[in-house]
Parts: C-alpha cells; sequence; structure tokens
C-alpha cells in the first residue's frame, strides 16, 4: 500500500496570513536591487530623485510594518498542489480565503473587492475572494505563492490576438503600443509580463505567471531571451521613465512565458505591473499519515 500525506487546512490559512502580510509589506530582495541600479544608472534629476523617493518608501514600508502601496490590491495567489497530498480540516479554496481575510484585517489592508463589477458594487470589507489559480503536480507537497495585484498597472494590461504572420515585430509593436498608451499611469518604472501562445483565456493567465519570475532570469530558449532583451531596451528608448519624469528605465524588467497554440494564431498579452512587484512564495510538506 502506497504511504499517503496530509496538512491541516489551518496550516494553509496560516501561510496565506503570512504570505498576504510579507508580500504586501516587504519588496522582493531582487527587485529592490534592480530599482537601486535604475537610480544609479539614472542622470535624469527629477528621475532620479522619484527613484530615490521609491527606495526610501521600501525601506521604511519594511521598517515600519506597513503597506508598500496603499492599493494593497486583489489578492492573486498560486497553488501548487502535490497529487499525493490530502487536506484535512476543510477545503483548500475556503482555507486559502480565511487566510486572506485575517490578513487583510490584521495588516490594516486596504480592502479593494467588490461583490459585483457592474450594478451592485459593495465591498466585501475583506479583500475576499482571492483569485486561485491552480496547478496539480508530482509530490506530496503545497506551494503558494501570493502575488496582490493593484488595479493601477491592471488596467494598462491588454491582449491582442495576433497572426502567425506578424511574427515577433507584431509581438514587439504591441508591447510598445501597450507601454506607450499606459504612459506614467501604472506608475513606472514597470515591470512587464508577456504571455506569447495558448488561447484567448490562457495567454493572459501566462503574462500573469511571467511577472513573478525571479529578476533577471531570462527564458530558457535562447529566441525568446533575445526578444527579452529587444523589448527592455525599446521600452526604455521610449523615454517615459520614473514617474512618468523621463530618464532611461521605464522598465526595470521584461519576462515572457510561452504555450502551444494553434496553427492559425499567436495570441499576446502584456500585464504590467507597478515597480512595487509584490509576491511571497511558502511552501508545506505534506506528512505521513493512516486513514
Amino acid at each position: 500500500m502506497s504511504t499517503r500525506y496530509s496538512i491541516e487546512a489551518s496550516e494553509i490559512t496560516e501561510l496565506v496570513y503570512s504570505l498576504s502580510l510579507k508580500a504586501n509589506m516587504i519588496l522582493p530582495e531582487g527587485v529592490k536591487k534592480t530599482i537601486q541600479s535604475a537610480q544609479v544608472m539614472e542622470k535624469m534629476p527629477l528621475a532620479k530623485s522619484a527613484l530615490s523617493d521609491i527606495l526610501v518608501n521600501i525601506e521604511l514600508a519594511e521598517k515600519k510594518n506597513m503597506p508598500l502601496c496603499q492599493d494593497c490590491g486583489l489578492a492573486v495567489i498560486f497553488v501548487e498542489v502535490g497529487q499525493d497530498l490530502y487536506v484535512r480540516g476543510g477545503g483548500i479554496e475556503y482555507a486559502i480565503n480565511e487566510g486572506v481575510r485575517r490578513a487583510y484585517k490584521d495588516g490594516c489592508l486596504r480592502k479593494s473587492v467588490v461583490i459585483d463589477p457592474l450594478f451592485n458594487r459593495v465591498n466585501t470589507s475583506d479583500n475576499t475572494p482571492a483569485v486561485i489559480h491552480w496547478r496539480i503536480t508530482a509530490g506530496r507537497d503545497i506551494t503558494i505563492t501570493v502575488s496582490p495585484k493593484g488595479m493601477g498597472s491592471e488596467n494598462m494590461s491588454r491582449i491582442y490576438m495576433l497572426r502567425p504572420a506578424d511574427g515577433a515585430e507584431g509581438v514587439i509593436r504591441s508591447v510598445l503600443e501597450t507601454v506607450k498608451i499606459a504612459g506614467p499611469n501604472p506608475c513606472p518604472p514597470i515591470v512587464l509580463g508577456i504571455g506569447i501562445g495558448g488561447n484567448f483565456e490562457t495567454v493572459a493567465l501566462a503574462a500573469k505567471r511571467a511577472l513573478i519570475k525571479p529578476e533577471g532570469v531570462r527564458h530558457h530558449l535562447p529566441e525568446y531571451a533575445k526578444l527579452e532583451y529587444e523589448i527592455l531596451k525599446k521600452v526604455n528608448e521610449l523615454g517615459i521613465g520614473a514617474g512618468g519624469y523621463g530618464g532611461v528605465t521605464t522598465a526595470l524588467d521584461v519576462h515572457i512565458e510561452t504555450l502551444p497554440t494553434h496553427i492559425a494564431g499567436m495570441p499576446v498579452a502584456i500585464n504590467i505591473c507597478c515597480h512595487v512587484l509584490r509576491h511571497a512564495e511558502g511552501k508545506i510538506e505534506g506528512r505521513p499519515f493512516n486513514g
């Protein structure tokens, strides 16, 4: 008989709780270093000053346990669940939302979720339900990434249903158009998550996943790694700059995630994130049990 593994639903709640607070208050070290590098390189006085203010804000948020941004975002949760894992004492989805609910209350984080998008925009008062994306993986663990996403940058994101003949130039053109339209609205310097392939719904998720790749990590295929560099260079040549004040850094990084697609299509999604690229990850290992 094969070994079975389990965790308690309450453990998931506690992990999501701690990750939600951490993500909203402590910027990942890699993102911070990228901003520091941009500040050193910048020559435009206003843009350099804006980057300096951003770095002070990052330091104060961590020191005082305060949110990095007043928009504490939709709680976007990426969950990878091992197929050999059994969750005891409650449902996974409820446990995740309970962690979000407690964190946004205890952390005095802004609650921004409304119950209905059009006619009944009443606040749910606890920032739930979270947006949850699931993956079933091999193994016995559960890995959770919490990535609060503010709507200022989300509103500037775009999906393009390109044709295969549009090629790499079509992708570049779409990204540049998106960034130009966005201008200073998404609080640059920005990070760009770009999904290519799949279909209408999966390309958007690929772009979202691309955002949480580690800073400076390039696509595993050299053609796409080269495209990431090229897009970053062209975006920074737009001169929008930090805070929209001009300068050399409009984007801090560009990440591409690719998916297989239909022979007749080439969907492209551009998910913009502001300089506050918040995310935190944790894992719970399943324990053997008899039952």
